[in-house]
């Protein structure tokens, strides 16, 4: 396997959306070049490179004249973005063969039965969603479009970062999972693309009420 090295800039934009994720910035707060690059430990030139990176990505937005500020993303921003996807991977569904979907279909039903927790932390139900769907996808000849579903799943995990850190636990349907791998069995691709819709987009009131919970303890604390 070749090891994959990031480039400053990636780096840069990885230890942003740390801090993000940590709860470090909030949404439309601006942002202060001098004091981040100097607290990154950076010269401004990298890192304006990965705000502008940041910017193409929606995380935030540039201000003619005024620099950069975290992007007021709001619940609608997630949710649509989470109905793309969904529709992106349904339509990778549709690509793949049918014999190729079956053969993996016992694998997939495997995966989705060794993680049943109904509630862990963000970063861990991430992980385990990302290599689920990634092999639910893996038989589409399309390269081009299991690149943009890719893309968009970056954007995606960013824009929780805003409403859910890492180790907030969130809950989730375990059997949403499996329900997808047994009509790949049954070779019942309508079921399968229906189930996988459903995952995605029941997803977005889950990551709702993690932002209610998290808001709900900061009142009270």
């Amino acid at each position: 396997m070749a090891i994959q090295r990031q480039s400053l800039r990636e780096q840069i934009e990885t230890e942003i959306m740390n801090r993000v994720g940590a709860g470090e910035f909030d949404m439309g707060e601006s942002i202060n070049e001098v004091t981040l690059s100097s607290e990154l430990g950076v010269s401004r030139t990298p890192l304006r490179e990965a705000l502008i990176s940041l910017a193409q990505q929606g995380v935030i937005t540039r201000v003619s004249g005024k620099g950069f500020r975290w992007a007021p993303i709001s619940e609608r921003d997630y949710t649509e973005a989470v109905q793309i996807i969904a529709a992106l991977e349904c339509l990778a569904l549709d690509l793949s063969p049918t014999s190729d979907l079956v053969a993996i279909a016992p694998k997939v039903l495997d995966m989705a039965n060794s993680f049943t927790a109904t509630e862990a932390p963000a970063q861990e139900v991430d992980s385990h969603d990302d290599v689920f769907h990634a092999l639910l996808t893996s038989r589409c000849p399309n390269r081009r479009l299991i690149e943009t579903i890719a893309s968009h799943k970056v954007a995606l995990r960013r824009y929780e970062k805003f409403f859910v850190s890492a180790t907030d636990r969130i809950e989730r349907a375990a059997t949403e999972h499996s329900t997808i791998a047994q009509a790949l069995i049954d070779q019942d691709l309508p079921a399968a693309r229906a189930a996988l819709s459903a995952n995605w987009l029941n997803s977005t009131s889950r990551i709702a009420k993690a932002l209610a919970n998290k808001e709900s303890a900061k009142a009270a604390s």
